[in-house]
This record gives structure tokens, sequence and C-alpha cells, in this order.
């Protein structure tokens, strides 16, 4: 079995990871870091555990931690990068879903984030945790930067065309949604429910981070650095992302033609769906659910790809790419405890 440390236990996405680890074949929970809770039962915090789960929440005790094989640190960015060069050294394997080792270069972290990186080095070794792309890397890999919501979303939904050579380079266009779990746990005037519900609204317009990470992976497809134009939304429902992607065509070319780019591409991916001719993902078909569904219209009169692409935004988004992450580095197929359908309703 693998011993799993969940650090930032319960937060949202901690608790999503919680869950899936509870239900998994292969996984034993021994630790759950929680500050705010330290000394309760994570079955007192969350009650959806009575009966399945009543292990305490500790502060962090990286002598225990290193007890574990895998330590997940959902914590929030910047206290990541504080504790997991310390977490490494004890040879523990980590998959961090904060921000803080998801890029190529420190400087282009600094000027996202606004601080200065403390171990930049490890950033030469970390790998971007995006299974469909990196999958090789993964396996051999002891620190996963695990990718955002909002970025899993756009790069798999753009990265096919961008690679075939199809789609241009320029004007770009991400248009996305998201639930209100994307905004985290924490208590904020924007994400109280009269602020939200009957309500949606844009939201760090041409600033948003995830930005970096979009431009950081399509450029890999790309094979040079290209820049987007990223628009987030905040939307009254508590899970999913809905991205709609418009890339330009080079040149004129027919739905069938550019289905086909993406039934190539991901035709071995357990957890991407593209759809057929007429059919455009939604949100309820992956909430609760690892899959990423991907739909396409080609619009013959503008020359432009309209790209749709769908998934949970603190499962495929945050936790569930985290367990898929963490089956590949210790051996396991990567669906191990991640093939439950959506919740639907």
């Amino acid at each position: 079995m693998i011993k799993a440390a969940v650090l930032g236990a319960t937060g949202y996405a901690g608790i999503e990871l919680v869950r899936l680890l509870s239900g998994h074949p292969e996984a034993e929970i021994k630790i759950l870091g929680s500050k705010s809770f330290e000394g309760r039962k994570i079955s007192e915090v969350y009650q959806n555990f009575n009966h399945i789960l009543d292990i305490k929440c500790t502060e962090l005790d990286l002598d225990e931690v290193a007890k574990c094989d895998v330590a997940f640190t959902a914590l929030p960015h910047g206290a990541s990068k504080s504790v997991i060069p310390q977490i490494l050294e004890r040879g523990v394997k980590v998959i961090d879903l904060s921000g803080d080792y998801r890029y190529d270069d420190a400087s282009v972290y600094e000027k996202w984030y606004g601080e200065k990186h403390s171990s930049p080095e490890l950033l030469k070794e970390s790998v971007y945790g995006l299974p469909e792309l990196h999958r090789e890397k993964i396996k051999g890999a002891r620190l996963i930067g695990n990718p955002g919501c909002y970025t899993t979303c756009s790069i798999l939904g753009a990265f096919p065309l961008l690679k075939s050579g199809i789609g241009e380079h320029k004007n770009i266009i991400v248009d996305a949604k998201s639930g209100v779990t994307g905004a985290g746990r924490g208590l904020a005037l924007q994400t109280h429910f009269c602020e939200c519900t009957e309500n949606t609204k844009a939201y760090k317009v041409a600033v948003h981070r995830h930005t970096s990470e979009i431009e950081q992976e399509l450029s890999k497809a790309a094979g040079e650095d290209i820049m987007i134009s990223f628009t987030p939304h905040l939307i009254p429902q508590k899970r999913g992302i809905l991205a709609t992607i418009y890339i330009n065509l080079k040149k004129p070319c027919t739905q069938e033609e550019v289905l086909n780019v993406y039934r190539e591409f991901y035709g071995g991916e357990f957890f991407v769906r593209v759809k057929e001719t007429g059919a455009l993902p939604e949100t309820k078909h992956v909430a609760g659910s690892n899959f990423v569904d991907i739909g396409v219209v080609v619009d013959e009169r503008l020359q432009r790809a309209v790209v749709v692409s769908a998934l949970d935004n603190i499962v495929k988004g945050a936790a569930g790419q985290a367990v898929q992450n963490m089956n590949l580095m210790f051996g396991l197929d990567e669906a191990t405890g991640l093939k439950n359908a959506g919740f639907y309703l």
C-alpha cells in the first residue's frame, strides 16, 4: 500500500483528495495535515466521512511525514515551497497542488506571483503533472507540480491544434467559466451566497496567474513562445469549468478534419473524451469525475476552430489529477481509483 500524507487536508482540493484516497485500493492515508482543525477528527470537520474515515488532523510534523511514501501538498501558494524541500530531503515523493513548482522558469513564477522563489533549483527537476502530455517524465519524478484547473481545461483543449500545425499561434482567446469552489474555502465577500447566486462576472481580466501556465505549455506545442488572451468568469455553481477556446486556422479545414486531429491525439487517453460533431461538453457530464470532455466546431466563415472543453475543477483540475499522477509515480494503472462516472445530478 502507498502510505500518503495530505497536507492542507481541509480545503476544498485537500478534502477531495481525502475522498478519492479513502476509496483507493492501493493507498492508505496516514496523515491529514490541518493547522485550523488540529486535533479534530476529519469526520467531525466533514461529516460525510462518518463511518468512512476517523483520522485526526494534525499540524505539520516532518518526521511523521518522512514515514510516508508520498505527500500531497494542498497548501496555499507560497506555503508549499517553504516545506517541500524538507520533505524531499526525507526521501518522500511530493505532488504539489499549489503553483509553486509548475514553472520551468523561476522568473515567470516571480513575475506572476509577486514573490521570490526560495528553491528555484527544484524547478529544474519538477515535472508539470499533466499526464496526457508528460506521462513518461511523471513516472520517474519525485516532485510534481500539479496543474491548475483553468490550465488543465485550456491546455488540453488547445494543444492538439497547435501541435498539429493547423492552428495559428497568434490571437488565441480562452474564455473560461468556473464554479465557486475554484476560489477555495476561505471566507471572502465575493464568494458569499448572495454575491454569487444569480450572478456571472469576469474577474482578473488579462492578469490571471493561470495565463502564464497555459502559455508555458502551449508554447511547447507551438514550438515558439506564444501569448494568449485569457478571461476567467465566476458562475453560480459549485463545481466545474467550461472553457471556450478560439483558434484561427492556417488553412481552410472541414469539421471532420479538425475532429480527426483530436481523435488521433487523444485516441489512447482514457480520461479525455472527444465529442462527435453536433455534441458539445457540459459541466454536469464531468462533475465528480476525472474526465475532460472536448468538443470542436469549425466556423468556416471565419476559418476558425471553436474548441469547448469541460472538467471538474477540484477533480481533474486538482485532486483527481493528483491521484492520477500518484498512480503513475508508483507504477499503477493511472486510472486506479478514478474510474467513477460523474455525478450528473
